[in-house]
């Protein structure tokens, strides 16, 4: 079976060829899967998945560039935002959400800008990201500045939406990062960093919410996490600047407090209960045996780093 080159007009007059776009190829090794089995389709679908942390890998030295100035620009007052359509959009607004809880976080500080806005978050809006002028103006909105980075999420590279905020967002001077899944995206010309995973042809031909999106959801982990690392908002590997905002969380934090101080149970609710159910200046109380205020201002003169207040 061959696909016949298909063409789409866009703004101009000039001619789109998605058969060019890596993510839009036909993936020869699952030309049969609408005759496979169920356990032979999970099996293709799961060998596919399996070249995508392989893709992940290769761009591992422009993501660690990535992270480092994203820690850097967040820890001298700017914000992060992602934007992106459909589920490159919808990946980005899942990381930011996770932010706060995690991490403490304010919400403002990481930001998930999706093209058409929060309807598109639960259903397809397709049209919404052929418009270079409604991803800067989504942008304009924020009252971007040059403290910022910009990470637009595009698996094809090519999203008029994306091109169109990172091209603003380049005019006001913040840092920009494009995140595709195709060779040579436009994105790259664009952006001050391209992270570029290559993830080849889809099991169904041009679905990017499998390859592209689990590798697009793989780099915003690593962003995310190691920023927050970079910023000291990890001790060992133990999230201790989580919020306590549900039974879970709160059973997470005292278990958290008594892993990374060696005290006991009823001692861990001691402390928690001082710090206001912050888990980092609990730690720091009950290792160098100091109060909450002490321990707050210790943190605050070592920006927020547990292992460097405790030296």
């Amino acid at each position: 079976m061959r696909f016949t080159t298909v063409y789409l007009k866009t703004k101009g007059d000039s001619m789109l060829d998605l058969t060019k776009l890596t993510t839009e190829q036909q993936n020869p090794r699952t030309r049969a899967i609408d005759e496979a089995s169920a356990l032979e389709i999970v099996k293709l679908i799961n060998a596919e998945d399996q070249t995508v942390p392989k893709a992940v890998k290769k761009i591992l030295p422009d993501i660690s560039r990535a992270i480092t100035v994203i820690a850097g620009h967040l820890s001298h007052g700017g914000r992060l935002f992602y934007i992106g359509s459909g589920t490159s959009g919808r990946l980005g607004i899942l990381d930011a959400a996770e932010r706060p809880p995690t991490y403490s976080t304010d919400p403002a500080l990481v930001q998930g800008i999706i093209a058409g806005g929060t309807p598109a978050i639960f259903q397809a809006q397709e049209g919404a990201e052929d418009s270079e002028a409604a991803g800067a103006e989504d942008l304009k909105k924020q009252k971007l500045n040059n403290l910022d980075v910009v990470v637009g999420l595009s698996a094809s590279g090519r999203t008029p939406y994306v091109l169109g905020a990172l091209k603003y967002a380049k005019t006001v001077g913040s840092y920009t990062i494009a995140v595709a899944c195709t060779d040579k995206p436009e994105t790259e010309a664009v952006a001050d960093l391209s992270l570029t995973a290559v993830t080849g042809p889809e099991v169904i031909t041009g679905s990017t919410r499998m390859k592209a999106g689990t590798a697009q959801k793989l780099i915003l982990n690593m962003l995310s996490t190691g920023s927050m690392i970079l910023m000291g908002k990890v001790y060992g590997n133990l999230m201790v600047d989580l919020q306590c905002t549900n039974l879970k969380l709160k059973a997470r934090a005292k278990r958290i407090l008594m892993e990374a101080s060696g005290c006991d149970g009823d001692t861990a609710d001691a402390l928690l209960e001082q710090a206001r159910g912050a888990v980092k200046p609990a730690i720091l109380m009950h290792l160098a045996g100091i109060d909450y205020p002490t321990a707050m201002k210790r943190l605050q003169e070592n920006h927020g780093s547990l292992k460097q207040a405790l030296k």
